[in-house]
């Protein structure tokens, strides 16, 4: 539409250029004077009048304003209103005045000069064309003008709010109504995109409804999973003990070693499930509180269950954290370590500005470059680890319960093995 009214204003100005240009050439030299038939008659007329009796044309009334002059210039006969001017026959040929020498006896006595080069009607005629040019361009461009408004108020403004809420509806947003004008032409057309909005606002509201209740139907299974599987550990515990108390050494051990084993993946398994469900729904509750730092090594030796864990010295601080998300965080990491690596774990501790950084590393294949942001997405599992069983959701509850807890989990990989930073924010 901006190129529409560029356009109008162009032929306005090619118009007033055109006009101006036609002006200037008609008031030019040119502009050839008009003597009609009558003022001929009439100049004829005086001339002989003159040539008989020159004291008859005084009074006569010829319906022009005449001069009668001598040969030396002198007037003989003024019929002229206004009788300022000096008149000669050189004066009348520069304004291109009619004039006539009178003729007597085959000499010429003087000459009739009449006051009028017939540029008045040229000049009237002139005009009326100027202002009716005008009168014409200014309509014209007007009527363009309101035609080329009346267009972007009724058609390209309501297109354009079209686009907007288009836009609007890919981006996701639902809630807000198109406005139509009580005059939009394209009313009905407004009117089913609206209704168009409304139906995918609805559906959009179903679907999160639904997804919810799948969720919570995810983290009712998930809790309830829990119970049977530490039964089944707890089972197999029992079963070990007693046969331990027996002194029965048969391959039992081994066998139940194994069934606690699969319970214990299940359950982590579990857990991270309905972890991940509580965040999706925002009712993974925090429970900040202030603790020693020794809490990290209690939490270190319930996870070290093969005792590969080699700790530097802890520095003695307060830290700020919730113990049991904490317990689950380090609990995901080790367990990770020893089921893709399987190696000695290398934990160590340094206090940099207001958090405490516990690093805990592994010497296994390690983590590819292209990878080492990835891991920590929810259920991204590494190009080579396809084969191991998992979920991955391990490494993003875990970074997303340091997030929660104010702190941050930072993998890194430099060949040697795969390190998780863990940053613990002081007290």
């Amino acid at each position: 539409m901006k190129n529409y009214f560029r356009i109008v204003i162009a032929i306005g100005i090619f118009f007033v250029l055109g006009l101006a240009v036609f002006t200037v050439i008609s008031f030019s030299s040119f502009a050839v004077p008009s003597i009609d038939n009558d003022t001929v008659v009439i100049l004829n007329d005086i001339a002989m009048d003159a040539a008989e009796d020159m004291d008859s044309i005084k009074d006569a009334g010829y319906g022009v304003e005449f001069v009668v002059i001598d040969n030396t210039g002198d007037i003989l006969a003024d019929g002229r209103k206004d009788k300022s001017e000096k008149i000669t026959v050189e004066s009348a040929i520069k304004n291109r005045y009619p004039y006539k020498y009178i003729v007597k006896d085959n000499h010429i006595e003087g000459a009739v000069i009449i006051v009028d080069n017939g540029m008045d009607g040229f000049r009237q005629l002139r005009m009326t064309i100027i202002i009716a040019l005008a009168a014409a361009g200014v309509l014209i461009i007007a009527g363009v003008t309101a035609y080329g408004i009346y267009v972007r108020n009724n058609i390209v403004r309501p297109f354009s709010r079209m686009e907007e809420f288009a836009g609007k509806v890919a981006e996701g947003n639902l809630n807000e109504p198109l406005m139509m004008e009580k005059n939009n032409m394209f009313g009905v057309f407004s009117e089913s995109f609206d209704i168009m909005r409304e139906e995918l606002n609805a559906s959009k509201h179903r679907e999160i409804a639904l997804q919810k209740k799948e969720k919570e139907l995810v983290a009712s299974l998930s809790h309830d999973l829990k119970t049977p599987v530490t039964g089944i550990k707890l089972t197999t515990e029992l079963m070990k003990a007693k046969l331990e108390a027996k002194g029965d050494d048969s391959d039992m051990h081994e066998k139940l070693d194994n069934i606690w084993k699969k319970a214990d993946q299940i359950d982590v398994l579990v857990t991270d499930l309905f972890t991940s469900t509580l965040d999706d729904l925002g009712e993974v509750k925090i429970s900040m509180e202030d603790v020693p730092s020794t809490v990290l090594k209690e939490i270190i030796a319930k996870y070290d269950d093969k005792e590969k864990v080699r700790e530097d010295k802890l520095p003695a601080v307060i830290i700020h954290t919730d113990p049991k998300r904490m317990s689950q965080v380090i609990g995901n990491v080790i367990h990770n370590s020893y089921k893709y690596a399987d190696t000695a774990i290398d934990v160590d501790y340094k206090v940099v500005e207001k958090n405490l950084e516990m690093r805990i590393k592994d010497h296994g294949p390690g983590v590819p470059a292209d990878e080492i942001e990835l891991i920590t997405n929810k259920f991204y599992r590494g190009k080579d680890q396809k084969n191991e069983e998992g979920s991955g959701l391990g490494l993003y509850i875990a970074k997303t319960l340091m997030e929660k807890m104010g702190g941050d989990l930072i993998p890194e990989s430099d060949g040697d093995g795969l390190s998780i930073t863990l940053i613990i924010p002081l007290s």
